[in-house]
């Protein structure tokens, strides 16, 4: 092994040079930019193994010209040659392109080394091209999941750039395309302990970039998010479980369970390559444990007592639930696993564009009614019935004010089942199950909206205090504006406040499937308050509005 220092950055991590593999040390820098010439299969399984080359897709490149120098260099040995390869696949067992990028050349050995080569040459060549559109995919998303066009602040974690891939990158590649379209403000980098890749070479790279960033500690990201600094956090990858879990970097999982707190997007940028659908979930990811005295050391001094013990997984895993999307070259995966979305990221593979279109309608109905005063707080919640899906709807999430709700804290429930289908950290309303029977037992329903409006609530309590299971309006003008089948009588049915709203959703279900579909859509729950609905969220909004006025004229009339 050789080493040549440069002044400039080689514009490649990695590349193929006269029968050597040439990488860009990445264990010397910021401080040491040094070209490593590797010439043996033992030369390159050192250099993975201490970092030298690391990054998912740097790894699956590696990979795949490790079996072509060990062929050019056993000639017709192909015992030797898959000896090698199989050291090499081993070399870092939670990275999946590694073993990828070794078995996708190692299947052209039988046509000789210059076949071995070309197909790891393909690699290399396929892998800047997968990173871009990856990364211009994800930006997309995030800008979709935070609901504006930008500028965002973003924080990432451990390095995903041009030093992890071949060239460009995934995670910071998807930054780089922000920062290219105008849409970034700030990147907040974690220094990603205990190796400092967010520290040494992230900021190395956005230094490099020209693009603006802060590092932080990484106990400081969850801090970050709580003082409203981070809009989106997007990572990378180095497996994806058939059921949508992510193994990445360690810290990865910590910061997951940060942003679902905080309600804000996680994204995971990772090539196809990098999804394994023969792993059916995180649990059966193998994570890799390192050295004591990279914990026990920092610069090389000791920053331990002699002998201490250590525990350095250098990933862990992050369930699919916390992830509010894995974006692909080809597709941008939902939280429910790799079979809940296609390439264009909805629930079934539906666009997501109708998704964004239905959101946005739910958020700006929200704000309308919270500045009327009929949705104060967190209280309250709107949904609607997705078009073109399998029997989907999309509701405002629990305990959210609803002056506040952006299209990212929207969730995807299952009708049949109440399943949750998508996800950014949040989670439906507590009064999902009124919804939900609503759209089972009335075909006429595809859109819900619960309020407490000031005169309808006061009916509801007043029904609750007399032991009234109807609320009945005779001869008012408004009661055309309710669909009501007789213009001139009003018949509401009035529920019991369960504390177990699921029962309330029952005996919703059950009135309602067994009523007159000609029934006026609308009803009442004692001492809480008024619910209506229509085939679209306009239509159920004025309802909701003829019929708070409508209260207002019956109290001011009769009490």
């Amino acid at each position: 092994m050789t080493g040549t220092d440069v002044g400039r950055p080689m514009a490649h991590s990695i590349s193929w040079d006269a029968g050597a593999i040439v990488v860009l040390d990445q264990s010397l820098l910021p401080h040491e930019h040094r070209l490593l010439r590797l010439t043996t299969c033992d030369e390159l399984i050192d250099a993975v193994k201490r970092l030298a080359i690391r990054g998912a897709p740097a790894l699956g490149v590696a990979g795949a010209l490790g079996v072509a120098l060990s062929a050019r260099l056993n000639g017709t040995d192909e015992r030797a040659v898959r000896a090698d390869a199989d050291r090499l696949a081993d070399a870092r067992p939670t990275a999946v392109n590694l073993r990828w990028g070794v078995e996708r050349a190692l299947a052209r050995l039988t046509d000789g080394a210059a076949a071995v080569l070309a197909e790891a040459l393909d690699v290399l060549a396929e892998d800047e091209r997968t990173n871009r559109a990856a990364a211009s995919r994800a930006a997309d998303a995030m800008l979709r999941l935070c609901g504006r066009d930008g500028p965002l602040r973003v924080l990432t974690h451990c390095n995903t750039g041009r030093l992890a891939t071949s060239a460009w990158g995934t995670a910071l590649g998807a930054i780089r395309e922000l920062w290219r379209r105008g849409a970034l403000a700030e990147v907040l980098v974690d220094e990603t302990r205990p190796l400092l890749q967010g520290s040494r070479l992230t900021a190395w790279e956005l230094t490099e970039a020209g693009i603006p960033y802060r590092l932080c500690v990484d106990a400081a990201a969850a801090f970050a998010m709580a003082r409203g600094m981070v809009d989106c956090v997007v990572v990378g990858a180095d497996r994806v479980a058939a059921n949508g879990d992510v193994a990445n970097k360690i810290g990865t999982y910590g910061l997951a369970v940060a942003a679902a707190r905080h309600g804000i997007p996680f994204v995971v940028v990772a090539p196809e390559s990098t999804v394994d659908e023969a792993t059916a979930a995180g649990a059966d990811i193998v994570v890799e444990e390192r050295a004591d005295d990279e914990v026990t050391t920092f610069g090389g001094l000791s920053v331990a007592p002699a002998g201490s013990a250590t525990f350095n997984p250098a990933f862990d895993v992050t369930p699919s639930e916390l992830i509010s999307a894995v974006v692909t070259e080809d597709r941008v995966i939902g939280c429910g696993g790799l079979d809940a979305a296609a390439a264009t990221g909805g629930p079934d593979g539906q666009d997501r564009a109708p998704l964004d279109v239905h959101g946005q309608e739910l958020v700006d109905g929200c704000r309308a009614l919270y500045r009327r005063g009929w949705l104060d707080g967190t209280s309250g919640n709107l949904s609607v019935r997705l078009p073109g899906t399998a029997d989907q709807a999309m509701i405002t999430p629990s305990g959210l004010g609803k002056g506040e709700l952006t299209v990212r804290d929207l969730v995807v429930v299952d009708l049949p089942t109440g399943a949750v289908r998508r996800a950014a950290g949040t989670r439906p309303s507590a009064e999902t199950a009124i919804h939900l029977a609503l759209y089972r037992s009335r075909a006429d329903c595809a859109a819900v909206v619960h309020a407490h409006t000031p005169y309808a609530s006061a009916l509801a309590c007043r029904a609750s205090l007399t032991g009234a299971g109807t609320l009945v309006f005779r001869n008012y003008e408004l009661i055309k504006g309710l669909a009501s089948p007789d213009p001139h009588r009003l018949e509401l049915p009035v529920f019991r406040n369960w504390p177990d709203l699921t029962r309330l959703g029952d005996d919703v279900y059950r009135h309602f499937a067994a009523e007159d579909p000609g029934a006026a859509p609308a009803l009442l729950v004692a001492d809480h308050g008024v619910t209506v609905w229509g085939p679209d969220l306009a239509t159920a909004r004025n309802r909701l509005e003829c019929l708070e006025l409508l209260c207002r004229q019956h109290m001011l009339v009769h009490h």
